[in-house]
Protein backbone atom coordinates (compact mmCIF):
# COMPACT_ATOMS: atom_id res chain seq x y z
CA UNK A 1 0.00 0.00 0.00
CA UNK A 2 1.48 3.34 -0.84
CA UNK A 3 0.27 6.46 1.40
CA UNK A 4 0.93 9.90 0.07
CA UNK A 5 1.50 12.90 3.26
CA UNK A 6 0.70 16.80 2.67
CA UNK A 7 3.65 18.58 4.13
CA UNK A 8 4.24 22.50 4.30
CA UNK A 9 6.19 22.32 1.57
CA UNK A 10 3.85 20.56 -0.60
CA UNK A 11 2.22 23.27 -2.20
CA UNK A 12 5.80 25.02 -3.12
CA UNK A 13 6.92 22.03 -4.98
CA UNK A 14 3.77 21.41 -6.71
CA UNK A 15 3.86 24.75 -7.89
CA UNK A 16 7.67 24.27 -8.62
CA UNK A 17 6.91 20.93 -10.60
CA UNK A 18 4.66 23.26 -12.91
CA UNK A 19 7.17 25.99 -13.37
CA UNK A 20 9.62 22.82 -14.00
CA UNK A 21 7.36 21.94 -16.95
CA UNK A 22 6.84 25.33 -18.60
CA UNK A 23 10.32 26.42 -18.72
CA UNK A 24 10.83 23.10 -20.44
CA UNK A 25 8.27 23.62 -23.24
CA UNK A 26 10.01 27.16 -23.49
CA UNK A 27 13.28 25.56 -23.84
CA UNK A 28 12.02 23.32 -26.53
CA UNK A 29 9.49 25.79 -28.72
CA UNK A 30 11.86 28.67 -28.91
CA UNK A 31 14.80 26.08 -30.24
CA UNK A 32 17.07 26.53 -27.25
CA UNK A 33 16.81 22.36 -26.86
CA UNK A 34 15.35 19.96 -29.29
CA UNK A 35 14.15 18.12 -26.83
CA UNK A 36 14.02 17.62 -22.91
CA UNK A 37 12.93 15.98 -19.41
CA UNK A 38 11.59 17.31 -16.33
CA UNK A 39 12.69 15.80 -13.09
CA UNK A 40 9.51 16.75 -10.82
CA UNK A 41 7.50 15.58 -8.18
CA UNK A 42 4.16 15.65 -7.60
CA UNK A 43 3.27 13.90 -10.76
CA UNK A 44 0.13 15.49 -12.42
CA UNK A 45 -1.52 13.15 -14.33
CA UNK A 46 -4.73 12.78 -11.83
CA UNK A 47 -5.43 16.13 -11.12
CA UNK A 48 -8.58 17.76 -12.57
CA UNK A 49 -9.57 21.30 -13.38
CA UNK A 50 -10.40 22.05 -9.39
CA UNK A 51 -9.22 19.18 -7.65
CA UNK A 52 -6.17 17.20 -6.73
CA UNK A 53 -6.05 13.58 -7.15
CA UNK A 54 -4.14 10.72 -6.45
CA UNK A 55 -0.76 11.87 -5.17
CA UNK A 56 -1.26 14.73 -7.73
CA UNK A 57 -1.62 18.63 -7.04
CA UNK A 58 -1.95 20.33 -10.17
CA UNK A 59 -1.95 18.36 -13.42
CA UNK A 60 1.61 19.52 -14.77
CA UNK A 61 1.31 17.63 -18.36
CA UNK A 62 -2.06 19.85 -18.87
CA UNK A 63 -0.81 22.83 -17.66
CA UNK A 64 2.44 22.26 -20.29
CA UNK A 65 0.22 21.95 -23.03
CA UNK A 66 -2.14 24.66 -22.54
CA UNK A 67 0.56 26.83 -22.23
CA UNK A 68 1.89 26.01 -25.10
CA UNK A 69 -1.14 26.89 -26.98
CA UNK A 70 -1.56 30.20 -25.35
CA UNK A 71 2.06 30.68 -25.62
CA UNK A 72 3.26 29.77 -29.25
CA UNK A 73 -0.23 29.13 -31.14
CA UNK A 74 -0.05 25.38 -30.91
CA UNK A 75 -2.84 23.82 -32.97
CA UNK A 76 -2.16 20.10 -32.30
CA UNK A 77 -0.42 18.51 -29.26
CA UNK A 78 -0.02 15.14 -28.93
CA UNK A 79 -0.22 13.89 -25.33
CA UNK A 80 1.49 10.60 -24.03
CA UNK A 81 0.73 9.40 -21.09
CA UNK A 82 2.69 5.79 -20.65
CA UNK A 83 1.99 5.71 -16.51
CA UNK A 84 0.93 2.76 -15.32
CA UNK A 85 -2.40 4.20 -13.94
CA UNK A 86 -5.05 6.44 -16.46
CA UNK A 87 -4.46 10.17 -16.44
CA UNK A 88 -7.83 10.24 -15.73
CA UNK A 89 -7.56 14.08 -14.77
CA UNK A 90 -5.97 14.86 -18.14
CA UNK A 91 -8.81 13.32 -20.29
CA UNK A 92 -11.35 15.27 -18.61
CA UNK A 93 -9.05 18.73 -19.19
CA UNK A 94 -9.10 17.53 -23.09
CA UNK A 95 -11.65 15.11 -23.80
CA UNK A 96 -13.52 17.94 -25.85
CA UNK A 97 -10.95 19.66 -27.18
CA UNK A 98 -9.82 18.24 -30.70
CA UNK A 99 -6.55 20.31 -30.63
CA UNK A 100 -4.95 17.78 -28.06
CA UNK A 101 -4.75 13.90 -28.92
CA UNK A 102 -4.73 12.35 -25.53
CA UNK A 103 -3.27 8.75 -25.28
CA UNK A 104 -3.09 6.27 -22.26
CA UNK A 105 -2.29 2.58 -21.49
CA UNK A 106 -2.82 1.99 -18.28
CA UNK A 107 -3.63 -1.06 -16.07
CA UNK A 108 -7.23 -1.97 -15.88
CA UNK A 109 -7.96 -5.14 -15.24
CA UNK A 110 -12.63 -5.14 -15.94
CA UNK A 111 -12.20 -1.80 -13.82
CA UNK A 112 -11.09 -3.04 -10.76
CA UNK A 113 -7.93 -1.23 -10.96
CA UNK A 114 -7.52 2.63 -9.25
CA UNK A 115 -9.15 4.91 -10.43
CA UNK A 116 -11.73 2.26 -11.57
CA UNK A 117 -13.73 4.45 -13.48
CA UNK A 118 -15.79 3.33 -16.72
CA UNK A 119 -14.46 6.29 -18.56
CA UNK A 120 -11.04 4.70 -18.65
CA UNK A 121 -11.82 1.97 -21.16
CA UNK A 122 -11.45 1.84 -24.86
CA UNK A 123 -14.93 3.03 -25.49
CA UNK A 124 -14.34 6.28 -23.96
CA UNK A 125 -13.20 8.23 -27.26
CA UNK A 126 -13.77 11.68 -26.11
CA UNK A 127 -16.56 14.28 -26.29
CA UNK A 128 -18.49 16.54 -28.92
CA UNK A 129 -15.92 17.89 -31.30
CA UNK A 130 -13.12 16.02 -29.35
CA UNK A 131 -14.52 12.39 -30.38
CA UNK A 132 -11.96 10.68 -31.56
CA UNK A 133 -9.16 12.55 -29.79
CA UNK A 134 -9.18 10.76 -26.66
CA UNK A 135 -7.50 7.17 -26.95
CA UNK A 136 -7.82 4.61 -23.66
CA UNK A 137 -5.91 1.35 -24.04
CA UNK A 138 -6.46 -1.35 -20.95
CA UNK A 139 -4.46 -3.55 -19.99
CA UNK A 140 -6.87 -6.15 -18.42
CA UNK A 141 -3.93 -7.92 -16.99
CA UNK A 142 -0.76 -7.64 -15.04
CA UNK A 143 2.71 -8.77 -16.93
CA UNK A 144 2.29 -6.70 -19.88
CA UNK A 145 5.86 -6.71 -21.28
CA UNK A 146 8.08 -5.36 -23.87
CA UNK A 147 6.31 -6.82 -26.90
CA UNK A 148 2.76 -5.38 -25.56
CA UNK A 149 4.03 -1.97 -25.07
CA UNK A 150 5.54 -1.79 -28.85
CA UNK A 151 1.99 -3.83 -30.12
CA UNK A 152 0.53 -0.75 -29.03
CA UNK A 153 2.57 1.37 -30.56
CA UNK A 154 2.72 -0.15 -33.86
CA UNK A 155 -0.91 -1.04 -33.88
CA UNK A 156 -2.25 1.63 -32.10
CA UNK A 157 -0.40 5.30 -31.34
CA UNK A 158 2.31 5.86 -34.16
CA UNK A 159 -0.30 5.59 -37.04
CA UNK A 160 -2.65 7.69 -35.49
CA UNK A 161 0.39 10.10 -34.30
CA UNK A 162 1.30 10.73 -37.69
CA UNK A 163 -2.00 11.40 -38.90
CA UNK A 164 -2.43 13.79 -36.39
CA UNK A 165 0.88 15.39 -37.47
CA UNK A 166 1.11 17.03 -33.73
CA UNK A 167 3.16 20.33 -32.96
CA UNK A 168 4.72 19.13 -30.02
CA UNK A 169 4.84 15.85 -28.09
CA UNK A 170 4.51 16.05 -24.04
CA UNK A 171 4.60 12.56 -22.58
CA UNK A 172 3.34 11.57 -19.04
CA UNK A 173 6.34 9.56 -18.39
CA UNK A 174 5.33 7.36 -15.35
CA UNK A 175 7.52 4.37 -15.02
CA UNK A 176 5.33 2.43 -12.48
CA UNK A 177 4.42 0.40 -16.18
CA UNK A 178 8.16 -0.66 -15.44
CA UNK A 179 9.36 -4.37 -14.21
CA UNK A 180 9.37 -4.17 -10.51
CA UNK A 181 7.23 -1.34 -9.55
CA UNK A 182 4.81 -2.17 -6.76
CA UNK A 183 1.82 -0.65 -8.06
CA UNK A 184 2.06 -1.79 -12.11
CA UNK A 185 3.31 -5.66 -11.62
CA UNK A 186 4.67 -5.34 -14.86
CA UNK A 187 7.12 -6.60 -16.89
CA UNK A 188 8.62 -4.14 -19.57
CA UNK A 189 12.27 -3.61 -18.92
CA UNK A 190 14.22 -0.08 -19.11
CA UNK A 191 15.27 -0.49 -22.53
CA UNK A 192 11.83 -0.69 -23.87
CA UNK A 193 11.33 3.26 -22.59
CA UNK A 194 14.66 3.92 -24.95
CA UNK A 195 12.31 2.59 -28.08
CA UNK A 196 9.25 4.04 -27.22
CA UNK A 197 10.90 7.39 -26.76
CA UNK A 198 12.75 6.55 -30.08
CA UNK A 199 9.56 6.44 -32.38
CA UNK A 200 7.71 9.89 -30.58
CA UNK A 201 11.10 11.84 -31.56
CA UNK A 202 10.00 11.29 -34.80
CA UNK A 203 7.09 13.22 -34.38
CA UNK A 204 6.65 17.54 -34.55
CA UNK A 205 10.26 17.65 -35.79
CA UNK A 206 11.68 16.37 -32.66
CA UNK A 207 9.77 18.59 -30.03
CA UNK A 208 9.67 16.48 -27.16
CA UNK A 209 8.65 17.47 -23.34
CA UNK A 210 8.62 14.43 -21.18
CA UNK A 211 7.51 15.02 -17.76
CA UNK A 212 8.02 12.73 -15.04
CA UNK A 213 4.94 10.96 -13.30
CA UNK A 214 4.80 7.98 -11.34
CA UNK A 215 7.23 5.16 -10.29
CA UNK A 216 7.89 3.44 -6.89
CA UNK A 217 10.58 0.88 -7.54
CA UNK A 218 13.61 3.01 -7.11
CA UNK A 219 16.18 1.18 -9.10
CA UNK A 220 13.50 0.26 -12.23
CA UNK A 221 12.87 3.86 -11.88
CA UNK A 222 16.16 5.15 -12.31
CA UNK A 223 16.99 3.16 -14.95
CA UNK A 224 14.48 3.56 -16.90
CA UNK A 225 14.91 7.28 -16.66
CA UNK A 226 18.06 7.21 -17.67
CA UNK A 227 16.85 5.26 -21.00
CA UNK A 228 14.77 7.88 -21.69
CA UNK A 229 17.38 10.78 -21.31
CA UNK A 230 19.82 8.96 -23.25
CA UNK A 231 18.03 8.38 -26.54
CA UNK A 232 17.01 11.95 -25.80
CA UNK A 233 20.41 13.06 -26.53
CA UNK A 234 20.82 10.86 -28.98
CA UNK A 235 22.80 7.59 -28.17
CA UNK A 236 21.99 4.62 -29.86
CA UNK A 237 19.33 2.93 -28.74
CA UNK A 238 19.89 -0.89 -26.66
CA UNK A 239 18.46 -4.11 -28.48
CA UNK A 240 15.18 -4.79 -26.79
CA UNK A 241 14.88 -8.18 -24.78
CA UNK A 242 11.97 -10.63 -24.09
CA UNK A 243 10.00 -12.60 -26.86
CA UNK A 244 8.37 -10.19 -29.69
CA UNK A 245 5.12 -11.63 -29.42
CA UNK A 246 2.12 -9.66 -27.34
CA UNK A 247 -0.31 -11.72 -25.42
CA UNK A 248 -3.56 -12.57 -26.20
CA UNK A 249 -4.64 -9.64 -23.70
CA UNK A 250 -3.21 -7.19 -25.33
CA UNK A 251 -4.37 -8.28 -28.35
CA UNK A 252 -7.94 -7.88 -27.74
CA UNK A 253 -7.56 -4.34 -25.96
CA UNK A 254 -5.60 -3.47 -29.43
CA UNK A 255 -8.34 -4.46 -31.12
CA UNK A 256 -11.36 -3.24 -29.14
CA UNK A 257 -9.67 0.05 -29.18
CA UNK A 258 -9.33 0.29 -33.33
CA UNK A 259 -12.62 -0.67 -33.54
CA UNK A 260 -14.15 2.01 -31.42
CA UNK A 261 -11.76 4.56 -33.37
CA UNK A 262 -12.24 3.59 -36.67
CA UNK A 263 -15.57 6.62 -37.35
CA UNK A 264 -12.62 9.35 -36.58
CA UNK A 265 -9.09 7.98 -38.32
CA UNK A 266 -8.58 7.83 -41.95
CA UNK A 267 -5.73 4.60 -41.78
CA UNK A 268 -8.44 3.17 -39.52
CA UNK A 269 -11.15 3.25 -42.80
CA UNK A 270 -10.20 0.27 -44.58
CA UNK A 271 -9.23 -1.80 -41.71
CA UNK A 272 -11.18 -4.99 -40.39
CA UNK A 273 -12.61 -4.00 -37.58
CA UNK A 274 -14.70 -5.56 -35.01
CA UNK A 275 -15.35 -5.54 -31.07
CA UNK A 276 -14.60 -8.68 -28.69
CA UNK A 277 -16.90 -8.70 -26.24
CA UNK A 278 -15.62 -12.11 -24.52
CA UNK A 279 -12.44 -10.96 -23.31
CA UNK A 280 -10.05 -13.72 -22.37
CA UNK A 281 -8.76 -12.14 -19.22
CA UNK A 282 -12.65 -12.07 -17.69
CA UNK A 283 -11.59 -15.91 -16.11
CA UNK A 284 -8.36 -14.23 -14.93
CA UNK A 285 -10.40 -12.37 -12.89
CA UNK A 286 -12.26 -15.19 -10.69
CA UNK A 287 -9.01 -16.93 -9.80
CA UNK A 288 -7.51 -13.89 -9.13
CA UNK A 289 -10.70 -13.19 -6.40
CA UNK A 290 -10.54 -16.62 -5.04
CA UNK A 291 -6.44 -17.40 -4.70
CA UNK A 292 -4.62 -16.98 -1.84
CA UNK A 293 -2.59 -14.04 -1.28
CA UNK A 294 1.29 -14.33 -2.23
CA UNK A 295 3.42 -15.17 0.96
CA UNK A 296 6.13 -13.37 -0.39
CA UNK A 297 6.89 -10.25 0.93
CA UNK A 298 7.39 -6.69 -0.87
CA UNK A 299 10.98 -6.17 0.50
CA UNK A 300 12.12 -10.00 -1.25
CA UNK A 301 10.08 -8.79 -4.21
CA UNK A 302 12.56 -5.41 -4.32
CA UNK A 303 15.28 -7.41 -3.85
CA UNK A 304 15.08 -9.90 -6.48
CA UNK A 305 14.47 -7.33 -9.20
CA UNK A 306 17.08 -5.40 -7.68
CA UNK A 307 19.28 -8.49 -8.57
CA UNK A 308 17.19 -8.95 -11.95
CA UNK A 309 17.88 -5.66 -13.17
CA UNK A 310 21.72 -4.85 -11.91
CA UNK A 311 22.55 -8.15 -14.08
CA UNK A 312 20.09 -6.94 -17.39
CA UNK A 313 21.06 -3.46 -17.44
CA UNK A 314 25.33 -4.93 -17.78
CA UNK A 315 23.73 -7.56 -20.56
CA UNK A 316 22.24 -4.80 -22.91
CA UNK A 317 24.15 -1.99 -22.20
CA UNK A 318 26.92 -1.12 -24.53
CA UNK A 319 30.30 1.62 -25.36
CA UNK A 320 28.94 3.75 -27.41
CA UNK A 321 31.00 4.33 -31.09
CA UNK A 322 33.65 6.79 -30.76
CA UNK A 323 31.78 8.09 -34.61
CA UNK A 324 28.19 8.93 -35.09
CA UNK A 325 28.38 8.71 -38.93
CA UNK A 326 30.92 7.80 -41.76
CA UNK A 327 31.42 7.89 -45.56
CA UNK A 328 33.98 7.33 -48.07
CA UNK A 329 34.61 10.93 -49.36
CA UNK A 330 33.95 11.83 -52.66
CA UNK A 331 34.76 15.03 -54.96
CA UNK A 332 33.05 17.83 -53.62
CA UNK A 333 30.63 15.38 -50.66
CA UNK A 334 32.05 18.04 -47.84
CA UNK A 335 29.25 20.99 -49.48
CA UNK A 336 26.12 18.26 -49.58
CA UNK A 337 26.95 16.08 -46.43
CA UNK A 338 25.95 16.75 -43.08
CA UNK A 339 29.10 18.75 -40.97
CA UNK A 340 28.99 15.59 -38.37
CA UNK A 341 29.74 12.76 -41.08
CA UNK A 342 32.91 11.56 -40.88
CA UNK A 343 35.49 11.07 -44.09
CA UNK A 344 37.01 7.75 -43.79
CA UNK A 345 40.43 6.81 -46.08
CA UNK A 346 39.58 4.67 -48.74
CA UNK A 347 40.96 0.77 -49.42
CA UNK A 348 43.82 0.32 -51.63
CA UNK A 349 42.60 -1.33 -54.70
CA UNK A 350 45.16 -4.02 -54.38
CA UNK A 351 43.60 -4.70 -51.41
CA UNK A 352 40.07 -4.64 -52.31
CA UNK A 353 41.11 -7.34 -55.13
CA UNK A 354 42.49 -9.81 -53.20
CA UNK A 355 38.70 -9.76 -50.70
CA UNK A 356 37.03 -9.66 -53.52
CA UNK A 357 38.87 -12.46 -55.13
CA UNK A 358 38.90 -14.75 -52.17
CA UNK A 359 35.18 -14.86 -50.75
CA UNK A 360 33.11 -12.84 -53.37
CA UNK A 361 34.04 -13.71 -57.08
CA UNK A 362 30.93 -15.32 -58.08
CA UNK A 363 29.37 -11.82 -57.32
CA UNK A 364 31.01 -9.58 -58.41
CA UNK A 365 31.88 -9.63 -62.42
CA UNK A 366 33.69 -6.61 -63.86
CA UNK A 367 36.41 -4.03 -61.91
CA UNK A 368 34.74 -0.98 -62.72
CA UNK A 369 33.04 -1.75 -59.49
CA UNK A 370 35.87 -2.81 -57.30
CA UNK A 371 36.14 0.59 -56.45
CA UNK A 372 32.93 1.23 -55.00
CA UNK A 373 32.72 -2.33 -53.45
CA UNK A 374 36.00 -0.16 -51.40
CA UNK A 375 34.59 2.29 -49.80
CA UNK A 376 31.74 -0.55 -48.80
CA UNK A 377 34.51 -2.75 -47.19
CA UNK A 378 35.82 0.42 -45.11
CA UNK A 379 32.79 1.62 -43.73
CA UNK A 380 30.76 -1.91 -43.38
CA UNK A 381 33.95 -2.95 -41.32
CA UNK A 382 34.14 -0.04 -38.67
CA UNK A 383 30.13 -0.79 -38.18
CA UNK A 384 30.77 -4.40 -37.56
CA UNK A 385 33.49 -3.55 -35.41
CA UNK A 386 31.72 -1.41 -33.37
CA UNK A 387 33.89 1.48 -33.82
CA UNK A 388 31.47 3.04 -36.03
CA UNK A 389 27.19 3.68 -35.25
CA UNK A 390 26.24 4.09 -38.55
CA UNK A 391 27.29 4.27 -42.34
CA UNK A 392 26.54 5.31 -45.69
CA UNK A 393 28.31 5.12 -49.24
CA UNK A 394 27.79 5.69 -52.97
CA UNK A 395 27.41 3.01 -55.30
CA UNK A 396 27.25 2.68 -58.98
CA UNK A 397 25.04 -0.95 -58.37
CA UNK A 398 22.89 -0.93 -55.15
CA UNK A 399 22.08 -4.38 -55.76
CA UNK A 400 25.77 -5.68 -56.30
CA UNK A 401 26.78 -3.78 -53.43
CA UNK A 402 23.49 -5.04 -50.98
CA UNK A 403 24.63 -8.72 -51.80
CA UNK A 404 27.87 -8.43 -50.86
CA UNK A 405 27.54 -6.27 -47.56
CA UNK A 406 24.94 -8.81 -46.45
CA UNK A 407 27.44 -11.90 -47.42
CA UNK A 408 30.28 -9.73 -45.39
CA UNK A 409 28.64 -9.39 -42.40
CA UNK A 410 27.10 -13.00 -41.84
CA UNK A 411 30.88 -13.44 -42.53
CA UNK A 412 32.20 -11.64 -40.03
CA UNK A 413 29.73 -13.59 -37.72
CA UNK A 414 26.36 -11.63 -37.64
CA UNK A 415 23.52 -14.64 -37.16
CA UNK A 416 19.96 -11.73 -38.10
CA UNK A 417 21.21 -9.16 -40.89
CA UNK A 418 17.55 -6.95 -41.87
CA UNK A 419 18.05 -5.86 -45.50
CA UNK A 420 15.32 -3.32 -46.99
CA UNK A 421 15.55 -2.91 -50.68
CA UNK A 422 14.03 -0.04 -52.31
CA UNK A 423 13.67 -0.29 -55.83
CA UNK A 424 14.70 -3.44 -58.92
CA UNK A 425 16.98 -5.56 -56.60
CA UNK A 426 18.71 -7.63 -59.63
CA UNK A 427 20.45 -9.96 -56.92
CA UNK A 428 18.44 -11.97 -54.23
CA UNK A 429 20.90 -13.75 -51.92
CA UNK A 430 19.71 -17.06 -50.53
CA UNK A 431 18.24 -16.91 -47.47
CA UNK A 432 16.69 -20.18 -46.39
CA UNK A 433 19.35 -20.22 -43.25
CA UNK A 434 17.87 -17.38 -41.48
CA UNK A 435 20.64 -15.27 -41.25
CA UNK A 436 19.69 -12.55 -43.47
CA UNK A 437 15.65 -11.50 -43.49
CA UNK A 438 15.32 -9.08 -46.94
CA UNK A 439 12.11 -6.80 -47.49
CA UNK A 440 11.88 -5.43 -50.92
CA UNK A 441 10.01 -2.51 -51.28
CA UNK A 442 9.47 -1.73 -55.15
CA UNK A 443 6.69 -1.31 -57.78
CA UNK A 444 6.05 -4.57 -59.25
CA UNK A 445 7.05 -8.25 -58.05
CA UNK A 446 10.23 -9.22 -58.87
CA UNK A 447 10.48 -12.23 -61.32
CA UNK A 448 11.44 -15.36 -60.34
CA UNK A 449 11.03 -14.67 -56.38
CA UNK A 450 8.10 -15.43 -54.58
CA UNK A 451 7.96 -13.90 -50.87
CA UNK A 452 8.53 -16.57 -48.00
CA UNK A 453 9.40 -16.05 -44.48
CA UNK A 454 12.68 -14.64 -44.96
CA UNK A 455 12.20 -12.59 -48.57
CA UNK A 456 9.48 -10.77 -48.48
CA UNK A 457 8.54 -8.51 -51.63
CA UNK A 458 6.50 -5.53 -50.69
CA UNK A 459 4.81 -3.86 -53.87
CA UNK A 460 4.15 0.03 -53.10
CA UNK A 461 4.46 3.02 -55.71
CA UNK A 462 4.36 6.18 -53.20
CA UNK A 463 1.80 8.58 -53.79
CA UNK A 464 2.43 11.72 -55.96
CA UNK A 465 0.28 13.64 -53.78
CA UNK A 466 2.16 13.10 -50.60
CA UNK A 467 3.58 10.70 -48.41
CA UNK A 468 1.13 7.23 -48.36
CA UNK A 469 4.11 5.00 -46.68
CA UNK A 470 3.29 5.50 -43.31
CA UNK A 471 0.88 2.80 -42.60
CA UNK A 472 3.47 0.67 -44.71
CA UNK A 473 6.19 1.04 -42.50
CA UNK A 474 4.15 1.11 -39.12
CA UNK A 475 2.09 -1.43 -40.24
CA UNK A 476 3.99 -4.01 -41.41
CA UNK A 477 7.74 -3.35 -41.77
CA UNK A 478 8.54 -1.94 -38.39
CA UNK A 479 6.47 -4.99 -37.02
CA UNK A 480 8.10 -7.52 -38.81
CA UNK A 481 12.00 -6.39 -38.13
CA UNK A 482 11.11 -6.12 -34.66
CA UNK A 483 10.08 -9.55 -34.69
CA UNK A 484 13.44 -10.50 -36.25
CA UNK A 485 15.40 -8.49 -34.19
CA UNK A 486 18.71 -8.11 -36.12
CA UNK A 487 22.15 -7.49 -35.33
CA UNK A 488 22.49 -4.90 -38.65
CA UNK A 489 20.33 -3.18 -40.55
CA UNK A 490 21.02 -2.77 -44.12
CA UNK A 491 19.01 -0.32 -46.09
CA UNK A 492 19.53 -0.33 -50.11
CA UNK A 493 18.06 1.91 -52.76
CA UNK A 494 18.78 0.86 -56.58
CA UNK A 495 17.13 1.96 -59.71
CA UNK A 496 13.69 2.31 -60.41
CA UNK A 497 13.36 3.31 -56.85
CA UNK A 498 8.90 3.35 -56.02
CA UNK A 499 9.37 5.55 -52.81
CA UNK A 500 10.14 9.58 -52.81
CA UNK A 501 12.73 10.57 -50.28
CA UNK A 502 10.44 11.24 -47.35
CA UNK A 503 9.80 7.63 -47.74
CA UNK A 504 13.18 6.62 -47.32
CA UNK A 505 14.14 8.97 -44.90
CA UNK A 506 11.14 7.62 -42.34
CA UNK A 507 12.68 4.14 -42.72
CA UNK A 508 15.87 4.96 -42.31
CA UNK A 509 14.77 7.28 -39.41
CA UNK A 510 12.00 4.45 -37.65
CA UNK A 511 14.61 1.81 -38.47
CA UNK A 512 17.43 3.32 -36.23
CA UNK A 513 15.76 1.66 -33.24
CA UNK A 514 17.30 -1.45 -34.06
CA UNK A 515 20.09 -3.16 -33.65
CA UNK A 516 21.76 -0.54 -31.64
CA UNK A 517 21.52 1.65 -34.05
CA UNK A 518 23.53 -0.13 -36.30
CA UNK A 519 22.72 0.85 -39.92
CA UNK A 520 24.57 0.81 -43.16
CA UNK A 521 22.75 2.56 -46.42
CA UNK A 522 23.75 1.76 -49.96
CA UNK A 523 22.55 4.59 -52.27
CA UNK A 524 22.55 4.62 -55.67
CA UNK A 525 25.26 7.40 -56.74
CA UNK A 526 23.35 9.21 -59.09
CA UNK A 527 21.38 10.21 -55.66
CA UNK A 528 22.68 13.12 -54.41
CA UNK A 529 19.62 14.81 -53.03
CA UNK A 530 18.34 11.18 -51.47
CA UNK A 531 22.20 10.95 -49.86
CA UNK A 532 21.99 14.18 -48.28
CA UNK A 533 19.03 13.10 -46.72
CA UNK A 534 19.53 10.04 -45.58
CA UNK A 535 22.63 11.55 -44.30
CA UNK A 536 21.15 13.75 -41.81
CA UNK A 537 18.47 11.10 -40.36
CA UNK A 538 21.67 8.83 -39.47
CA UNK A 539 23.43 11.91 -38.27
CA UNK A 540 20.62 12.79 -36.04
CA UNK A 541 20.99 16.31 -36.10
CA UNK A 542 17.74 17.12 -36.78
CA UNK A 543 14.82 15.38 -37.49
CA UNK A 544 14.14 14.73 -41.40
CA UNK A 545 11.22 16.04 -43.05
CA UNK A 546 8.39 12.98 -44.28
CA UNK A 547 6.62 15.12 -46.07
CA UNK A 548 2.60 15.87 -46.03
CA UNK A 549 0.40 12.41 -44.40
CA UNK A 550 -2.05 10.97 -47.22
CA UNK A 551 -3.95 7.56 -46.17
CA UNK A 552 -3.84 4.49 -48.19
CA UNK A 553 -6.27 3.65 -50.43
CA UNK A 554 -8.55 0.52 -49.67
CA UNK A 555 -6.33 -1.22 -52.54
CA UNK A 556 -2.81 -0.52 -50.66
CA UNK A 557 -4.57 -0.96 -47.00
CA UNK A 558 -5.81 -4.63 -48.60
CA UNK A 559 -2.37 -5.30 -49.71
CA UNK A 560 -0.98 -4.65 -46.36
CA UNK A 561 -3.66 -6.77 -44.43
CA UNK A 562 -2.89 -9.57 -46.85
CA UNK A 563 1.06 -9.69 -45.80
CA UNK A 564 -0.07 -9.42 -42.37
CA UNK A 565 -2.07 -12.35 -42.33
CA UNK A 566 0.54 -14.07 -44.80
CA UNK A 567 3.05 -13.41 -42.29
CA UNK A 568 2.09 -12.85 -39.04
CA UNK A 569 2.43 -16.62 -37.54
CA UNK A 570 6.08 -16.09 -38.57
CA UNK A 571 6.50 -12.76 -36.93
CA UNK A 572 3.80 -12.19 -34.06
CA UNK A 573 4.46 -8.48 -33.64
CA UNK A 574 2.37 -8.18 -36.61
CA UNK A 575 -0.71 -9.37 -34.92
CA UNK A 576 -3.13 -6.59 -33.96
CA UNK A 577 -6.49 -8.85 -33.72
CA UNK A 578 -8.22 -12.01 -32.75
CA UNK A 579 -9.64 -12.76 -35.71
CA UNK A 580 -6.22 -12.83 -37.91
CA UNK A 581 -4.66 -15.05 -35.23
CA UNK A 582 -4.09 -16.46 -31.84
CA UNK A 583 -0.75 -15.53 -30.14
CA UNK A 584 0.59 -16.69 -26.18
CA UNK A 585 -1.45 -16.47 -23.05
Amino acid sequence: MLFSFIRCSTYRCARLAVGAALQLVDAVMSGKVRNGMALVRPPGHHSQRNAANGFCLFNNVAIAAEYAKLKYGLQRILIVDWDVHHGQGTQYIFEEDPSVLYFSWHRYEHQEFWPSLKESNYDAVGLGKGKGFNINLPWNKVGMGNSDYLAAFFHVLLPMAFEFDPELVIVSSGYDSGIGDPEGQMNATPEVFAHLTHFLMQLANGKLCAILEGGYHLKSLGESVCMTVKTLLGDPVPQITGEMAPCLSAIESIQNVRAAHKPYWKWLAYEDTSFLQNLSTKSHLLKKANSDPSTEHESEIHVKVDSFLELHMKNILFPVPPIKTATIGCEGSEHFLPEHVQLMKEMDKTEIKALVSGFYADLVKEDKTLLSLGSLFVILDRILKKEVCNGITASPTAALSAAVALRHSVRFGFQRVLCVFVGDMQMIPNTEDGKMLIINICEKEQSGKTSCKHYISLNWKEDAEGNDFFSAVVGFILPVAYSYQPNLTVIAVGPNRSLEISGISLLVALLQGLAESRIFAVIEDTEISLMQNVAKALVGASTASFGIYVPPTQEKANKIKALRDQFQQEWKMLQCSVMEGISRN
